[in-house]
């Protein structure tokens, strides 16, 4: 009977506390905070930065600006996820998404500031400043003879143990459904129609980063299934990350129910060849100095169709940031380069989406001397940045090398086609290899700021590239396809805005450009400018939809127009028939995410 009496001592002190919690006292609130410290790429803290807080529908919740000491604060904040954007005059907006606020604790954030590569991590977690209990009731407790062995036997709860022993954290991922009216072509590969995509992301025992993403697609034009997947790893040394390791493996077959495949696979032994792919990717990110920043790594390539083929392609951009705004770019790729070095044409897609996109890209095959040939580009770029108030100037210029051209050719359906044509594996049209040929080109641009949601750029590109010279004879074999190719110079003016909506959240981009010669290869993607050529009338929007009840995640509905007013197709006569050269069909695609 001896341990009763404790209890009942006790009784009186959680009497007492009950009573003045109903009376109005300070009660338990399983409230959050999130704090963080702005900085410049030397270190120095960054006063009188402009932080704003989103809620998991993109939804403005608060906003305020960093002391003289670069610190901000969040307080009384709901347990949930969260997103945070900082900007600065001179410098690159930073935003992070998915921010866990638990009860009772702070989320720390270390934010850099530069004029390329600013980013925000979370560093940790501490106990917030309203906890689930006040100084004066843990006197009360300490003082009673009965609640203090209670006191003494509660473990010591620390944020950094927690997270060590925790074998999950920060899991985090995505589901797409989009679907479109053609497959898009870029410099790099082919994307289908319709396609489920899906990634996951999460951190193991504290200093592990996992992500798996895939992709199953399906092309209504040939009635033919693809699919990718892809799995990335990185570790935490020392306080930084490591070198990021990924596999990645896609599989799409011929498209034989066409009239295109059919007329190919005639007289051919075998069934449907699988185009099948494996690369093995490494990616490094080192901070060599001061604003001077260097990633590097390599893939290398396993592909089969019809044959095995393999290459290595090694990439790298070195990225010199000044405090003034000055920032200098050296790039160099091979193949297809990792989606770390893409810029994302607005600067706002989810965490996934640039790895999703770049998952989805299949690589351009064609036939040449009945051996089949891989599109192949190497390239070396330059950019350079200033950023003046609320202007940013920047410049780029390239050149390459496209080995193993893949063009390709629209026309009527059944329409003959030379031996060496390859039917296209996404669309109802043909490929043809143009040959190797290289081509270099530069931009300049002006973006400037109109008011904290909304920026205006203009920009003037030129350069030489591949046209029609001259029409090709009736015979259309390869040889009379690649003497009918010519390169020539051509200038283009783009005119780009692009912001968001602050009451809905509505994300919007839209661009048009006037190019005075129709290239039949697809635009250079820049490794160092964040604006990408389209032709034609391009519009992207990004609407984020309300949660609804209890939903762990968010719901996001996008819209993708590319090319509406159907401009580039270049005519060819050949095999007695009108065909067309099209490197940017017309496409509407949409698509529907859940981010969680």
């Amino acid at each position: 009977m001896r341990p009763a009496l404790p209890i009942a001592a006790a009784l009186p002190v959680l009497l007492l506390a009950t009573v003045s919690w109903l009376q109005g006292g300070e009660a338990i609130k399983p409230h959050g905070g999130i704090w963080g410290v702005v900085r410049n790429a030397a270190g120095v803290p960054q006063m009188g930065a402009t932080v704003i807080l989103y809620n998991r529908s993109e939804r403005v919740l608060r906003r305020t600006i960093t002391d003289q000491n670069g610190e901000f604060r969040f307080v009384s904040l709901r347990p949930d996820v969260y997103s945070i954007r900082v900007a600065l005059a001179s410098f690159l907006p930073a935003l992070k998404r998915n921010i866990l606020v638990q009860p009772g604790m702070q989320s720390l954030l270390n934010i850099s500031l530069a004029s390329v590569f600013s980013s925000i991590e979370v560093v940790g977690w501490v106990p917030g400043q309203s906890g689930l209990m006040s100084e004066e009731w843990k006197w009360v407790l300490r003082g009673s003879s009965a609640t203090r062995p209670v006191l003494r036997l509660l473990p010591a709860i620390s944020p950094a143990s927690t997270r060590k022993s925790a074998f999950f954290t920060r899991t985090r991922g995505m589901v797409k459904l989009s679907g479109g009216d053609d497959a898009q072509i870029s410099a790099h590969g082919i994307e289908p129609d319709l396609g489920t995509s899906f990634a996951l992301a999460t951190t193991l025992l504290g200093a592990n980063q996992l992500q798996f993403s895939g992709n199953l697609a399906y092309s209504p034009e040939t009635g033919l299934p693809a699919a990718a997947f892809r799995t990335s790893f990185r570790r935490e040394l020392a306080g930084t990350l490591g070198p990021q390791v990924g596999l990645t493996m896609r599989q799409l077959y011929l498209p034989v129910r066409a009239a295109a495949g059919q007329a190919w696979l005639a007289g051919r032994e075998g069934g449907a060849p699988a185009l099948r792919t494996v690369s093995a990717t490494l990616y490094d990110r080192n901070q060599l100095a001061d604003g001077l920043v260097l990633e590097y790594g390599a893939s290398l390539d396993s592909i089969t169709f019809l044959d095995r083929l393999n290459y290595l392609s090694p990439f790298a951009r070195l990225s010199y940031a000044s405090a003034e705004g000055v920032s200098l770019q050296v790039a160099y790729a091979s193949g297809s380069p990792p989606p770390e070095l893409l810029y994302s044409p607005d600067g706002l897609r989810p965490e996934f989406e640039q790895d999703l996109a770049a998952l989805a890209m299949f690589p351009r095959v064609s036939l040449a001397g009945g051996r089949v040939r891989v599109q192949r580009v190497a390239t070396y770029e330059v950019g350079y940045q200033f950023r003046s108030g609320s202007r940013t100037y920047s410049a780029g210029a390239y050149w390459e090398n496209v080995s193993n051209a893949g063009v390709t050719l629209a026309g009527a359906e059944g329409a003959a086609a030379a031996t060496e044509w390859l039917p296209d594996l996404l669309s109802r049209g043909w490929v043809a290899n143009a040959g190797t040929h290289r081509r270099s080109g530069y931009m300049a641009a002006v973006t400037q700021n109109l008011g904290e949601h909304l920026n205006l750029t203009l920009a003037y590109g030129g350069g030489r590239v591949l046209t029609t010279g001259q029409a090709a004879s009736d015979r259309g074999s390869p040889e009379e396809l690649r003497w009918a190719l010519d390169s020539r110079p051509r200038h283009a003016v783009t005119v780009r805005m692009a912001g968001t909506a602050p009451r809905s959240g509505t994300q919007f981009v839209t661009s048009y450009q006037w190019a005075s010669l129709h290239s039949v290869l697809p635009p250079h993607m820049y490794l160092t400018q964040r604006i990408r050529e389209g032709l034609g009338m391009n519009i992207s929007l990004r609407q984020p939809i309300p949660s609804f009840g209890s939903l762990p995640g968010r719901l996001e509905a996008s819209a993708e127009l590319r090319n509406l007013l159907a401009q580039g197709y270049v005519p060819v006569n050949l095999n007695g028939r009108r065909w067309y050269l099209v490197h940017t069909p017309r496409s509407v695609r949409g698509s529907l995410s859940f981010i969680f």
